[in-house]
């Protein structure tokens, strides 16, 4: 029985080992490690890519979005919305600065912050929104955009999953007042270790996040401001600029492998996923509905698929969020969808015999469990 592995981090490597290895040489020839030439570079291809005017390099995601509420003066007494259904780094950023997470559940059909919702949860403390890109969708941002506008609340984009994606013509990173970005090696741009980015059209806020994330300094032993170390290093901005060069056609791999799962798929009980119809859904990740999980889980890795859950838990029954009082019940759409998702293999590297295995042994599994079928729409309140 052939082993279906999840994602293979090491098959980009070996893809683009001669240019990697040669960028990597690069820099450490150079002798020059942090805030260079090839930072410099990687910033200026990557705001182009992006559309946006400018790209600030950072530590990691979290980093990127912390950043920013920071240069926004984001912090104790002031609210920001929030998805309740997101990986739990989108609410740190908010609460790591002393702010309140205002969590807003999700339309069920995309998983993305749903904004018929969003005004209802605006007071005279929200100071920002951040809508999720999630599992590579692009979010409402033209409907969330224009309510920002609207009550002057600034959009950060948590773009974490949405390298690539695009709504209406526009790339993610470009539709709110800035993005963060996560470059962890397991995203559709990865580096080989943790990175971070954040894009903006505002000069003043990209400047002030240069002087944030170097010590609070922009001249060496003079700080202005009480700033933080998280800087993307030369190696990994060297390796991101090979790898931004494939990102579109690795995209276009992944969106491939989706329609081949939506296609063999399609006459199971499952509620797949659909594609974004005003833009560009880059599928990070393929995730699927299904109210018996966790047996459909067991069953497919019995017969070597490996699959994963994005997020067995939503941010608001953690632990580490249980001061907000938050209990079960409280969001009934991120809850029941915390219990039903699952992510089936997906990547640029899957190949073509792979997603057959996966498919083969869903439809399989389905049979065999006699899956019922998945309504979203029983969520709604």
């Amino acid at each position: 029985m052939k082993r279906v592995a999840f994602f293979d981090a090491g098959a980009a490597y070996r893809e683009l080992r001669d240019d990697l290895d040669a960028a990597v040489s690069r820099v450490l020839q150079s002798g020059w490690y942090l805030l260079g030439a090839e930072l410099a570079a990687f910033e200026t291809e990557f705001a182009a890519y992006v559309g946006a005017r400018h790209c600030v390099g950072c530590g990691n995601g979290l980093d990127a979005l912390q950043l920013t509420l920071r240069a926004w003066d984001i912090g104790p007494g002031d609210e920001v919305i929030v998805p309740s259904n997101t990986y739990i780094a989108t609410w740190l950023a908010v609460t790591s600065l002393g702010a309140t997470p205002v969590p807003v559940e999700p339309d069920p059909e995309t998983f993305n912050l749903d904004p018929s919702r969003i005004e209802s949860a605006i007071t005279p403390r929200t100071k920002a929104m951040i809508p999720v890109h999630l599992y590579g969708r692009p979010a409402a941002m033209s409907e969330i955009a224009s309510i920002g506008a609207r009550h002057r609340i600034p959009v950060l984009e948590d773009a974490a999953q949405g390298h690539g994606a695009s709504l209406l013509g526009r790339r993610a990173g470009s539709l709110g007042d800035a993005a963060g970005w996560s470059f962890y090696p397991t995203k559709n741009l990865g580096a080989f270790g943790d990175g971070g980015a954040i894009t903006t059209d505002d000069a003043a806020l990209a400047d002030r996040l240069r002087v944030l994330r170097n010590y609070g300094s922009r001249t060496k032993y003079v700080n202005e401001e009480r700033g933080v170390n998280s800087r993307l290093d030369e190696v990994h901005a060297a390796t991101l600029r090979v790898k931004l060069r494939y990102l579109d056609e690795w995209n276009a791999r992944r969106a491939r492998i989706a329609a081949r799962y939506r296609e063999r798929l399609a006459d199971t009980a499952l509620r797949l996923p659909e594609d974004e119809p005003n833009g560009v859904h880059v599928w990070h990740v393929y995730v699927i509905r299904c109210r018996q999980r966790d047996a459909l889980r067991a069953a497919l890795a019995e017969r070597g698929v490996e699959t994963l859950i994005h997020y067995p838990t939503p941010p608001h029954l953690q632990r580490a969020y249980a001061d907000l009082e938050l209990p079960a019940g409280t969001f009934p759409i991120s809850e029941r969808m915390h219990e039903e998702v699952l992510s089936l293999p997906m990547g640029p590297h899957l190949s073509d015999d792979d997603a057959e295995i996966v498919c083969d042994a869903v439809i399989e599994c389905c049979k065999a469990l006699r899956i019922e079928r998945t309504d979203s729409e029983s969520v709604r309140p």
